[in-house]
């Protein structure tokens, strides 16, 4: 029997010439991640094991990003716990203030992610790497304490769904569209415990940027990991950036997917999520024929949406625009090379003369955090990734999921908007 893309990268590192679905397999690890909200439970349930080591110091990451710079005495103390540990055994992957960004972000810009690779983070969007051609999916704090020890975790081999895309992309419309109508067509549990994996000629079309947005919201369906083939556009990024050796696998012709579906890029519109799922969607064009809904605030960034390709879009909207009276725009690049490259072609001062505030790298706003908390009765345009009651602080604030297009064009509105209504 044939395996899918997921099933052969998981076979390889469990040591087995195949795995079925469904099979519990032991596997080594490429990479181990946490941050500095996950990795200080990870620290203590090492502790409590009695490990007195850890396996690689090259392939552990902690990344301080969810409430860094710090927001308070508990966030400080649990990153001055996750820099003592990592001092200790000599981590080498660790990013503080000053050199973190958003960890999603963060690791296939250091290259320290790469095709072939089986990859566990404490954190649910460690699916995102899946972009690159990895197997990446979430895992408890417990399961990163054991991996950092031991450099394996067990595994239940998903059964996949395979999404062949076609087409390609309208102007103004991005990989977030993409990810928001899959999600609004198969509901939050339609890919529950399976991978998601992408093929078809329109994955050509979809820059990295696309498919790293794509690959980071396969958790809101329920999925294991998303995955995309490696193509010329995986090795132009990987390439003078990717540490070691990479490999690339590709799905047998009779694989078995537990079901498929067609997705027609070209055929796709700005898509909104309403509140409080993410499988709420509307286009925007179903959101002009109803009543306007106006915005207190605008979030654009977070480890879905925080890329280049990400500001850059925002940019061309805000260019020459003015911020709409009543509403706050927060823009986060994701890290440090996206906010200098925003700096040096300009961006910086088109978000700041739109009356946008730009913040250094942070999760932030994104799950409540700081940088951007809701009061009752708000409602927030957000390129963020869940929208949950309460997600971004009061549980009767709301939230709106979409692309930087959208949001932008949001912030200049003071309502839910697309491009073309401005």
């Amino acid at each position: 029997m044939g395996m899918t893309m997921t099933q052969k990268i998981l076979a390889a590192h469990a040591g087995l010439d195949e795995v079925t679905a469904g099979q519990l397999i032991r596997a080594d690890l490429d990479m181990v991640l946490g941050n500095d909200i996950t990795t200080p439970v990870a620290i203590r349930e090492f502790e409590k094991a009695g490990f007195d080591g850890i396996f690689d110091r090259e392939k552990i990451s902690m990344v301080m990003d969810h409430f860094t710079p710090n927001k308070d005495i508990k966030s400080a103390e649990q990153c001055m716990q996750c820099r003592t540990f990592a001092r200790k055994f000599d981590v080498e992957n660790f990013y503080d203030v000053g050199r973190m960004g958003i960890e999603h972000a963060l690791l296939p810009e250091q290259g320290i992610v790469k095709a072939g690779d089986c990859i566990i983070g404490a954190d649910s969007h460690t699916c995102t790497y899946g972009a690159l051609g990895a197997f990446s999916t979430g895992v408890g704090s417990t399961d990163m304490a054991v991996g950092m020890a031991t450099g394996q975790a067990w595994f239940k081999v998903p059964e996949a769904l395979k999404f062949n895309l076609t087409g390609e992309l309208s102007e103004n419309v991005s990989g977030k569209d993409v990810i928001l109508h899959i999600i609004g067509m198969i509901g939050v549990d339609g890919a529950l415990y399976k991978s998601m994996e992408f093929t078809g000629e329109g994955v050509a079309s979809l820059s990295m940027d696309d498919r790293l947005c794509i690959a980071n919201m396969a958790i809101e369906a329920g999925g294991k990991n998303g995955i995309f083939p490696v193509d010329e556009t995986t090795i132009k990024y990987m390439e003078g950036r990717v540490k070691g050796e990479w490999k690339a696998f590709e799905a047998d012709p009779d694989a078995v997917y537990a079901a498929e579906y067609t997705v027609d890029l070209s055929a796709l519109r700005p898509t909104v999520s309403f509140p409080h799922l993410p499988e709420n969607t509307k286009t925007i064009d179903e959101i002009r024929a109803m009543e306007d809904i106006p915005i207190q605030q605008v979030v654009i960034g977070s480890c879905t949406n925080g890329r280049l390709e990400d500001m850059e879009l925002a940019a061309k909207i805000l260019k020459g625009r003015q911020i709409a009276r009543d509403v706050r725009a927060i823009i986060i690049p994701a890290t440090q090379q996206v906010y200098k490259e925003c700096i040096a072609r300009g961006y910086l001062d088109i978000f700041i003369d739109a009356g946008c505030v730009v913040s250094t790298p942070t999760c932030g706003p994104c799950l409540g955090g700081h940088m951007g908390i809701l009061a009752e009765g708000e409602r927030c345009v957000a390129t963020t990734n869940r929208n949950f009651v309460g997600r971004m602080g009061h549980v009767k604030s709301e939230v709106y999921l979409a692309s930087p297009a959208v949001a932008a064009s949001s912030a200049v509105a003071g309502k839910i908007a697309g491009p073309e209504d401005l």
